[in-house]
């Protein structure tokens, strides 16, 4: 899997770290970044924290990010 969680446009990063926490929420590990890795960066583009294992929460409000700015 290709990593892009550190680019310069915001959508394609907030779309990639749509994937981790989907994997990240299904159970699946990345050997490259912790799940408090993606929450914190996550954190970083919705202004919303994240505790650890709120991967469903933080997923939500990533599409939501995504969806408002499609916009």
């Amino acid at each position: 899997m290709t990593t892009y969680i550190d680019g310069p446009n915001l959508v394609i990063t907030a779309i990639f770290l749509k994937a981790h926490l989907k994997m990240l929420d299904a159970g699946m590990k990345n050997s490259q970044y912790s799940g408090l890795t993606i929450l914190k960066k996550t954190s970083a583009i919705t202004g919303k924290p994240y505790k650890r294992a709120q991967y469903k929460a933080a997923l939500d409000d990533l599409i939501n990010f995504i969806k408002d700015t499609a916009q």
